[in-house]
């Protein structure tokens, strides 16, 4: 008896975890960047403004950059960051810092204390979420085909973050 009531509570459980995962419209799960996927879909409040979306991005590969105004390695990276955006825009690169879980006063002065010509989202978490972001800074690369080629957490080098450039570009 023991044995038949332990085998029902197996299948029961069973039973539950498939009808939750074939629920079918969790768009978060299907949301999560992957290396090798296409990225997420998301459009944020940005700086200069007003908002920005990755289908404006269709073409270019993308350079996300997740930071924040109080992480000291965010802020040493900035200008190489702002230099590759420089030197790549006329290649078809497109940088975004993305200043996670601040408001648009700290993301602007960020953005001002840094000089940096690309812009800025601000968000309220979503592509925390979706990039699954546990730590700063973090780097996503994305070519041009909207595939997530490489993320990298933790401070890079500027040599690397060129290499990875590089590598999106072709």
């Amino acid at each position: 008896m023991a044995k038949r009531t332990a085998w029902l509570a197996v299948a029961a459980l069973c039973v539950a975890a498939a009808c939750a995962r074939a629920g079918g419209t969790d768009s978060n799960a299907s949301q999560t960047a992957r290396v090798g996927q296409p990225a997420p879909v998301w459009s944020e409040p940005s700086l200069p403004g007003p908002t920005l979306s990755s289908g404006s991005l269709h073409g270019k590969a993308v350079y996300l950059n997740f930071f924040a105004s109080w992480c000291p390695p965010c802020n040493a990276e900035a200008p190489a960051i702002d230099a590759l955006a420089r030197t790549y825009a006329s290649r078809g690169l497109e940088v975004v810092g993305v200043d996670v879980l601040e408001n648009a006063g700290k993301a602007a002065s960020f953005r001002n204390e840094h000089h940096l010509v690309y812009p800025v989202v601000v968000d309220s978490g979503t592509l925390r979420d979706r990039y699954q972001v546990n730590g700063l800074p973090v780097h996503v690369f994305i070519d041009r085909n909207g595939i997530v080629a490489k993320i990298v957490v933790g401070e890079l080098s500027p040599a690397a973050m060129r290499a990875d450039v590089e590598r999106i570009l072709q």
